[in-house]
């Protein structure tokens, strides 16, 4: 007698071996978000920004759209779906196109000048600490970002001796161990969160740019919320267009990734230190679990040897740092 061995196969690979009606369409699900995955990373430039901003929303969380494809692929295990399998390689593929030299450590020794940009949180319950701490650094020169009025004393005071050069202007401040000239605001909003100022290093001047770029806001009824944002940075870009020094640094939080078309008039002008010189993304925010780099160091005329994020302090951001050859 000829055994029976349907019988007893597993459901699933018995449907998948017969092509069953149950186990095309499960595949073909999966195979959908696959496809869907991929078009949206490889395409994120052509998602509107009209009606709540969602192309700049994708683009601030764009590598998180990795994720993707582990739960794909065990979707694809649980569904005993070889072909859905299969297509999950496509977004796969494109994230690794997209995001793959990121994972490289490019950090190389030496460097002319090392700085420091922190959002340090007007709400910093010991802000001396955070102080003593991006000190320690060693940094020659730091940008704070989010200084209260009470709290900026203190860190003048808790900067002075290692930093006899500092400004500040309205919630930004910019401390440095070389002279700063022509220290001034600039003006991307109706008060002061943005600065620009000269730094006399031994190999001559450069100038620096820290700034504070407006909130987001998610709201259910308006979407991604960046119209101030958005303003503050072209402002930015055309301080930084029009600034006559070859060498320039541009640091401080954005609001906003790198990805994030919103912010082009600025970083088309520049390079991230970052993603030249550094080993994975330096995700900034938020500090207890960081899910986007919106704090940045950017040069231009400048050659960037390494890039790295601080330990946290008392802010709901981490510190970043840069090594600069100039």
């Amino acid at each position: 007698m000829t055994p029976v061995v349907a019988d007893i196969a597993p459901q699933g690979v018995a449907e998948e071996a017969t092509g069953s009606p149950g186990a095309r369409r499960r595949g073909r699900v999966i195979s959908a978000g696959a496809v869907l995955a991929a078009a949206l990373m490889a395409g994120h430039g052509l998602v509107p920004n009209a009606g709540g901003n969602l192309g700049s929303l994708a683009e601030t969380f764009l590598p998180w759209l990795g994720m993707s494809v582990p739960v794909l692929l065990v979707l694809a295990a649980v569904r005993r779906s070889a072909a859905a399998a299969v297509v999950v390689v496509l977004p796969a593929v494109v994230w690794c196109s997209l995001f793959g030299g990121t994972l490289l450590d490019k950090r190389s020794a030496g460097g002319d000048l090392s700085v420091v940009s922190h959002n340090v949180n007007d709400a910093n319950p010991d802000p001396e600490r955070t102080a003593r701490q991006l000190a320690a650094s060693g940094a020659q020169l730091i940008a704070l970002e989010e200084l209260s009025e009470q709290a900026a004393p203190v860190y003048e005071r808790a900067l002075a001796d290692a930093y006899p050069y500092h400004s500040v202007q309205g919630t930004i401040g910019l401390w440095s161990k070389y002279p700063l000239r022509a220290a001034e605001p600039v003006a991307i909003m109706a008060w002061n969160r943005a600065l620009r100022a000269t730094v006399q290093t031994p190999k001559g001047p450069v100038a620096v740019y820290a700034a504070h770029l407006a909130s987001v806001r998610v709201h259910p009824s308006t979407g991604f919320a960046t119209a101030r944002r958005n303003d503050a940075a072209r402002k930015l870009a055309a301080a930084v267009r029009a600034e006559p020094l070859p060498r320039v640094v541009v640091l401080g939080d954005f609001n906003g990734t790198g990805d994030d078309r919103a912010l082009h008039p600025v970083t088309s002008q520049l390079r991230s230190a970052q993603e030249e010189a550094g080993a994975g993304f330096g995700l900034s925010w938020p500090a207890a679990f960081p899910v986007a780099r919106i704090d940045q160091i950017l040069v231009k005329g400048i050659v960037p040897a390494s890039a790295w994020t601080l330990s946290p302090t008392g802010s709901d951001h981490l510190p970043v740092a840069a090594s600069l050859r100039l």
